[in-house]
């Protein structure tokens, strides 16, 4: 059969320039929809919708095809219409200052309540000092002081009286209270009471005995005195001090009185005040003493007060549900922090340190995450299902969860939650997340999978070229005429691997199209045109080709050897793809085949000395599977081979070689040569059809480029499944040089074919007895095979009978 190679339009799928009805983007209209992602639209739209536990979105697809940019578009559409979030603060709690409470409030009401209660301080601070300065209150602290002065004045003057009567003197001293006898006001001396009658001394000392005794019992009752005395100022100022605060508390609770928890924190407040009012009123000593140059101790952030409002989470200027999207997802920076200040060598914080996390900022909302930076942070993935699980946030520090550290800190009350999450990663890691994590699919009920390509037709190309006109206009960057669109959109198809595909991969077009901004500013053009995009692309290429440069210049040194004419057995030009980065490469690899007598065993050397992937040696396995099915039928397979990729010294994994070693091993079995003017890729199965392959451009441009270094002879060319044919998108030179017939494209749909055009030689068609002509190819192969098994045979025979002539 003959196998004709492909003409210059199957080699390069050009865009039709009649599907392009413009001038220049100048005259196109932006492109509001998402192109090509109905799919992932719809999902997104199911996930973001329902309102059932678990329903989270994990969005999947590649890096840089887009997925933030038109996840946050479509969120952003959405929660314009949705309703504002509450407002969240936290405050003080007077019971258990270590746990201070949480506050659910309108949007902006936060902000206001803070002003409101920052307010009240100060009013607080001026007006309880003013009130404990007025007349009223001194008035009344005066009479209270009168009062015990005078009861205490008067107890004293009793017992004086009482004691002048009987000649006592009762005596103040540093010590303390004595007394003595007195004659005529004044008191005696030892001396003079020595010489009184003895009946008079008794008389004194009985009178003594009884005033002390009295004494005692009055200044046994002063301290009952005092603390009544504490109790009546401390009831004055507790009326003083209600007084004050009501007139002040009472507007904010007119204010806020459908806010049933705001009137309590109030009313918590007032109490408060009114308890530790003596603060207020050494409020101005501070001051004083702060002018004076003596600052007094401060333990708390700049902020506290214990009746400030720290306002976490502020609504107040939110047009619609919040969307989020936190590009260091910590664990701290998701369910927020408690810092601290350092004072004094030891660390304090209080309730006015309690900072957000982005999970406090979308409640209510959105939050978009990528997968992969938060599996990379410590301890957030597992905080973040903790808190999709138990619909709260609670702040908890790491030292904490680790009993790493032992200072006092604060539990904050939880926050109830009430987000959508949105993860964005790709698809591997999804899959293993579904896998690994029994918690994944319970919390991400929904994948929104992102297409890497769309069809290329004639609509699809119209609405691809108003894409690029929608960024061209986002990016600010020069109008495009129809030959630059049609050459991106070439480009496009090119990185689909696909010839009917157009790539959806947004970041590698849009840096396409700022590189051909550039080097149309360098032509001084106001329009991008066909040769800017190309001069875009080729020094893409260049930038990152200095390793293929390095392999092909080693070929042309005949360092790696490759032979690009004549003839040779069991030695076949195979092609392979080399990726490094994102940029890959295809290079021609010598493979060659050894037979001889033996078991059936084919041996693949590669995966002997543990360099060949599973691939590849599963295509090796199919590969014997081939021989035995097509020659070895009727007798056993007696073949002894050896594959190898000559010249590799690193993995070798993949299928797409399997042809050539198949074609390889045929060679040495036969004794014909093969062409070395050809290169072969493609897959093959155990039927001897040939598969399609990935790469096939990169393949046989590398091909080429040995070929064109060394001098297009005009029989050179690559054999490649014919499954592959509307994927090849090859370079402008590859396609000139094949339509002046000085280079060749075969497709192949099997192993026969590819024979054929290696060898020259028909393939053969079995008979009924599934003999080859002997002139064929396979008739030949057959042939050397029944003489390996004959001459297997032989030894088998020779070896039997010198075994029984030993026994005799």
């Amino acid at each position: 059969m003959s196998i004709n190679p492909l003409k210059a339009n199957d080699l390069y799928h050009a865009c039709n320039r009649d599907e392009l009805t413009f001038s220049t983007t100048a005259e196109l209209e932006d492109l509001t929809d998402t192109l090509g992602q109905n799919r992932a639209l719809e999902a997104i739209d199911f996930g973001v919708g329902i309102r059932h536990d678990g329903y989270n979105l994990f969005v999947l697809g590649s890096t840089g095809i887009g997925k933030h940019f038109i996840v946050t578009k479509e969120l952003e559409k959405r929660a314009v219409k949705s309703p504002i979030p509450s407002d969240w603060c936290y405050v003080n709690n007077f019971n258990e200052h270590h746990k201070p409470k949480a506050l659910k409030l309108p949007a902006g009401m936060g902000k206001t309540l803070r002003d409101d209660m920052t307010q009240l301080v100060d009013d607080l601070q001026n007006a309880i000092p003013a009130s404990f300065r007025s007349d009223e209150y001194r008035t009344r602290m005066q009479e209270i002081n009168e009062e015990f002065d005078e009861r205490q004045q008067s107890a004293f003057d009793k017992l004086n009286e009482d004691a002048k009567k009987r000649g006592i003197a009762i005596l103040r001293t540093p010590t303390g209270y004595t007394l003595a006898p007195m004659r005529d006001d004044e008191t005696i001396s030892p001396e003079d009471f020595d010489s009184l009658p003895k009946a008079e001394q008794e008389r004194i000392e009985t009178a003594i005995r009884e005033l002390r005794d009295e004494l005692k019992e009055t200044i046994r009752r002063i301290p009952g005195w005092q603390k009544e005395y504490r109790q009546r100022v401390k009831l004055l100022n507790q009326e003083v001090s209600e007084l004050t605060v009501d007139q002040l508390t009472n507007p904010l609770l007119e204010k806020y009185k459908i806010q049933e928890n705001v009137v309590n924190y109030v009313k918590e407040v007032k109490d408060d005040v009114v308890k530790n009012v003596e603060e207020f009123r050494t409020a101005e000593e501070e001051e004083s003493a702060t002018i004076l140059g003596v600052k007094p101790k401060k333990t708390k952030s700049p902020e506290y007060s214990p009746y400030s409002v720290n306002v976490l989470v502020d609504n107040s200027e939110t047009k619609g549900a919040p969307v989020v999207y936190e590009n260091n997802p910590t664990y701290l920076n998701l369910v927020g922090r408690i810092e601290h200040l350092s004072q004094f060598g030891t660390l304090s914080t209080d309730f006015t340190l309690i900072k957000p996390g982005a999970l406090h900022k979308a409640n209510g909302g959105y939050l978009v995450l990528d997968a992969h930076k938060v599996l990379m942070r410590g301890f957030a993935w597992e905080g973040l299902k903790r808190a999709l699980s138990s619909h709260e946030i609670r702040i908890e520090s790491l030292e904490q969860m680790l009993s790493l550290v032992s200072t006092i800190t604060l539990e904050p009350e939880p926050i109830p939650i009430n987000v959508k999450l949105i993860l964005t990663g790709d698809r591997l890691l999804y899959y293993l997340l579904n896998e690994y994590d029994h918690e994944f699919g319970r919390l991400f009920k929904v994948a929104a999978d992102f297409s890497e390509d769309i069809e290329r037709s004639p609509g699809n190309t119209m609405l691809y070229a108003r894409l690029i006109a929608s960024l061209q206009r986002r990016e600010k960057i020069r109008d495009f005429d129809a030959g630059g669109v049609a050459r991106v959109i070439e480009q496009c198809a090119r990185r689909a691997e696909d010839g009917k595909k157009i790539s959806l991969h947004m970041g590698n077009l849009v840096d396409l199209l700022h590189e051909s901004d550039y080097w149309a500013e360098q032509d001084n053009s106001k329009i991008v045109m066909a040769h800017h995009v190309q001069r875009a692309i080729d020094k893409q290429i260049y930038r990152r080709d200095q390793i293929r440069s390095r392999i092909q210049e080693s070929i042309q040194r005949g360092i790696r050897m490759i032979d690009s004419d004549g003839e040779q057995v069991a030695q076949v030009n195979g092609l392979s793809v080399m990726q490094l980065g994102d940029y890959s490469f295809g290079s021609p690899s010598r493979i060659t085949a050894t037979a001889r007598l033996g078991e059936g065993e084919v041996i693949d050397i590669e995966r002997e000395v543990e360099l060949g992937g599973p691939i590849h040696s599963k295509a090796v396995m199919i590969l014997s599977a081939y021989l035995a099915d097509h020659y070895a039928r009727n007798c056993p397979l007696s073949l002894s081979a050896t594959v190898v990729f000559e010249q590799s010294y690193g993995m070798i994994e993949g299928d797409s070689a399997s042809i050539a070693e198949l074609c390889a091993l045929l060679s040495a079995i036969s004794g014909v040569p093969v062409r070395q003017s050809l290169a072969v890729t493609g897959s093959i199965n155990q039927l001897g059809q040939v598969q399609a392959i990935g790469g096939v451009n990169e393949k046989i441009e590398g091909f080429f480029d040995v070929c064109d270094a060394r001098g297009l002879t005009g029989s050179q060319g690559v054999i490649i499944p014919k499954a592959n044919v509307n994927h090849l998108m090859l370079r402008y030179d590859v396609v000139d040089a094949a339509q002046k017939g000085k280079f060749h494209i075969y497709p192949v749909e099997t192993v026969e074919q590819a024979l054929e055009l290696l060898t020259g030689l028909q393939s053969g068609e079995p008979d009924a007895e599934g003999n080859y002509p002997e002139d064929s190819l396979n008739g030949i192969v057959q042939q050397r095979l029944e003489e390996l098994n004959s001459l297997r045979q032989e030894f088998a025979a020779k070896a039997k009978g010198e075994h029984l002539l030993e026994t005799t």
